[in-house]
C-alpha cells in the first residue's frame, strides 16, 4: 500500500547561548542600532509577563514606558550652539529661612498659643466656679500680675541702675605726694589667724549708765512705739584727744586706775570704733580710713573726723543705695539717719529715773555749757589691755550702753543697737510690718545679707568690751518717703559670742587681720600714716603722708563740735 507523500516539517534552528542569557547574535539589519521605542503607541514590556493585567489598570499604563524619552527623537535631539545660552550655574549657597519659619519664633508662638489656651481654661473655669471661687480666683490671679509686675520692675530698676553705680568715692582724696607702702589685699588677709587670745584686763572703768526697760520686749507690729528724739550728748572722742589714753600713754598714774596693771609692754592705742573697723575689713565695700601715727615708739590708731562714726545702710546689699544729691535715700543722708535712729533708740529704750549704776570713775568727757547742766547719754567706758603675744599690749576704750538684771539677779552690760527699714523694695521686698512677728528670722537674714560688715562690726565692738548681751532694735520709718519720723516694731537679743558663731564671724581671724596690721606699722619709722581702704576694690592700702595732713580738718571738726 502505497500512501501519499506527506509535507516535511523542518526544526527551525536554535541557537543556544551557553555563556548568558538571550540571542547569540544580532541580526545584521538591527546592527548597531540602539534600542528606542519608535512611536509613543509601540509598548514593550518586560521580557515575561505572566500578571496578565498590565495594561487592564489604567494606573499601569505608564508603568514600562521609556525612561529616556518620550519620542523617538528625544536621544538625537541635541542640537549644537555656539552661544551657552544653555549654560546655568547651580546655585550652591544657603537658603535662608524667613523670619516666621525661624524655630524661636516657632517657639514663640507656640508659647502664645499655649497661654492663649491656659486663658481659655480660665475662663471656662471662671464660668464653672460659684461666686465665691470667682472672687478668690479673681484675687489669685490679681496677685500674679501685681508679683510680676513688681519682677519687672526690679528687673529693669537693675538694668537701668547697672551704669548708674558707678566708681565709688574715697573716703578721702590721695594726693600725688603720697607713697605707698603697701597693699592688704582681702584674700590674704581672710587666711590670718590668731588664736587662743587671752581674756583682757581692766585698766580704767569711767561713766554711768541707766537700766533697760524690760517694757520694750512685749513690743511688736501691733502696739509699736513710736521713736522718740532724746536730746542728750553723744561723745564721739578720737584716740588722740582721750585725756585718759594721753596718761596711760606716758606712762602717768591716773587716779581710779586698777591696781595692778602694767601698762609698760602697751605699745598700741584705739578706740572701739577703729579696732571693730579694722578687725572686720575683709566684709567692708564702702571706702574708710584710719590714721596712724607712731610717737616714740608708741602706735595711736585715730580718725580723721566724726563721718567715721556714721552707720552705713546696706552697704553689704546686692542693690546699695546710689541716689545723689539731697535724695532722702542718698547714701550720705541714709547714713545721717541710721545714726540719728541709734542715738535716739539707745536712750528711749532706758529707765530715766531710776536708779543708775555707776563705774568707779566720772566720764571724763562731761562738760557743762555754762550755767546750764548739759545732760549726757548713758555711756559706760572701759579701756581694757589685750596681749596679742611677743610683748605687744593693746590698749581700747570699749563701751557699754546700758545695764539690766540678770536672770540671777546680777548686773549685766548690755550694748544697745538698732536696725532701720527705710524702703522694702530695696531691701528684699521685705516688709517689716507683715513679716517681723512671724518671721523674724527671715528678716534678721536679710539684714546679714544687707549689712553684714555693720553687724560684725558691732558684734566685736561687744566682744571687745565684755558685755553680755547685744540688743538690736527694729525701726522703720512711718511712711517711706519720710525720713524724720519712725516707728519701734520690736526688739531682739542675743550673747555676743554666740550671734558671732551665727553670723560666722571667725574671731580667730579679726585678730590675726589686726595683730598684721600693728606689725605692719611697728616696722615704720616714727611719722604719719594712713591706711586706705580702695572704694572699688577689695585692697587696703598703707600711706605715707606729711605730718602735717588733715590738721585743717581736725580744726573744722572740733570747731562743729563746739556749735
Amino acid at each position: 500500500m502505497t500512501g501519499k507523500p506527506t509535507a516535511k516539517f523542518e526544526l527551525p534552528e536554535i541557537a543556544e547561548n551557553r555563556q548568558g542569557w538571550g540571542p547569540c547574535f544580532v541580526p545584521e539589519k538591527f546592527a548597531d542600532m540602539p534600542y528606542q521605542p519608535f512611536s509613543k503607541s509601540d509598548r514593550i514590556g518586560k521580557v515575561a509577563d505572566w500578571t496578565g493585567n498590565t495594561y487592564q489598570d489604567r494606573r499601569a499604563v505608564n508603568k514600562y514606558n521609556s525612561q529616556f524619552g518620550s519620542g523617538p527623537q528625544t536621544q538625537y535631539a541635541y542640537i549644537h550652539e555656539e552661544d551657552d545660552s544653555s549654560f546655568q550655574l547651580v546655585d550652591t549657597s544657603k537658603t535662608h529661612k524667613p523670619m516666621y519659619q525661624r524655630g524661636r519664633f516657632n517657639r514663640l508662638n507656640q508659647k502664645l498659643n499655649q497661654r492663649q489656651r491656659q486663658q481659655k481654661q480660665q475662663q471656662q473655669q471662671m464660668q464653672v466656679l460659684s461666686r465665691a471661687g470667682k472672687g478668690r480666683e479673681r484675687e489669685r490671679m490679681q496677685q500674679v500680675r501685681k508679683w510680676q509686675k513688681q519682677m519687672r520692675q526690679k528687673l529693669e530698676h537693675r538694668q537701668g541702675n547697672q551704669n548708674m553705680i558707678k566708681d565709688r568715692v574715697a573716703s578721702v582724696t590721695v594726693l600725688p605726694s603720697w607713697k605707698v607702702l603697701e597693699e592688704m589685699d582681702f584674700p590674704r588677709l581672710s587666711k590670718l589667724s590668731l588664736p587662743n587670745v587671752d581674756e583682757p584686763t581692766d585698766v580704767y572703768r569711767c561713766g554711768t549708765m541707766e537700766y533697760f526697760d524690760k517694757s520694750y520686749q512685749n513690743i511688736n507690729c501691733k502696739n509699736e512705739k513710736p521713736l522718740q528724739r532724746i536730746n542728750r550728748v553723744f561723745q564721739a572722742v578720737p584716740t588722740t584727744d582721750d585725756p585718759v589714753i594721753r596718761a596711760l600713754a606716758t606712762k602717768k598714774h591716773i587716779d581710779g586706775m586698777v591696781d595692778g596693771v602694767d601698762v609698760s609692754d602697751v605699745k598700741v592705742y584705739a578706740i572701739d570704733t577703729i579696732i571693730s573697723t579694722l578687725m572686720c575689713a575683709t566684709r567692708s565695700v564702702i571706702s574708710w580710713d584710719v590714721v596712724v601715727q607712731k610717737v616714740n615708739g608708741i602706735i595711736f590708731l585715730d580718725k580723721r573726723n566724726t563721718e567715721f562714726d556714721h552707720i552705713p545702710v546696706n552697704e553689704t546689699a546686692a542693690d546699695p543705695p546710689h541716689e545723689e544729691g539731697s535724695s532722702i535715700n542718698s547714701p550720705r543722708n541714709l547714713a545721717l539717719e541710721a545714726t540719728y535712729i541709734n542715738h535716739n533708740f539707745s536712750q528711749q529704750v532706758l529707765k530715766t529715773d531710776e536708779e543708775k549704776v555707776s563705774f568707779e570713775n566720772k566720764n571724763p568727757f562731761c562738760q557743762d555749757v555754762g550755767n546750764s547742766k548739759t545732760e549726757h547719754a548713758s555711756v559706760g567706758y572701759r579701756y581694757r589691755k589685750f596681749d596679742l603675744g611677743g610683748g605687744i599690749g593693746l590698749v581700747v576704750r570699749c563701751e557699754h550702753d546700758a545695764v539690766m538684771t540678770g536672770p540671777n539677779g546680777e548686773t549685766q552690760f548690755i550694748n544697745i543697737k538698732a536696725l532701720n527699714e527705710w524702703d522694702p523694695r530695696h531691701s528684699g521686698n521685705i516688709d517689716w510690718r507683715q513679716k517681723l512677728d512671724t518671721q523674724r528670722g527671715a528678716v534678721l537674714a536679710n539684714e546679714l545679707k544687707n549689712n553684714s560688715c555693720k553687724l560684725a562690726k558691732w558684734t566685736v565692738q561687744a566682744v571687745l568690751a565684755g558685755s553680755q548681751q547685744l540688743r538690736f532694735g527694729y525701726v522703720s520709718r512711718v511712711h517711706v518717703m519720710d525720713s524724720s519720723k519712725h516707728s519701734i516694731l520690736g526688739t531682739q537679743q542675743y550673747k555676743p559670742k554666740e550671734f558671732a558663731d551665727q553670723i560666722n564671724l571667725n574671731m580667730d581671724n579679726a585678730w590675726g587681720v589686726l595683730r598684721y596690721i600693728i606689725n605692719t606699722c611697728l616696722q615704720l619709722p616714727d611719722g604719719k600714716y594712713l591706711f586706705l581702704k580702695d572704694p572699688n576694690k577689695p585692697v587696703v592700702r598703707l600711706y605715707d603722708i606729711p605730718d602735717d595732713s588733715f590738721e585743717s580738718d581736725e580744726d573744722d571738726d572740733s570747731d562743729e563740735d563746739e556749735d
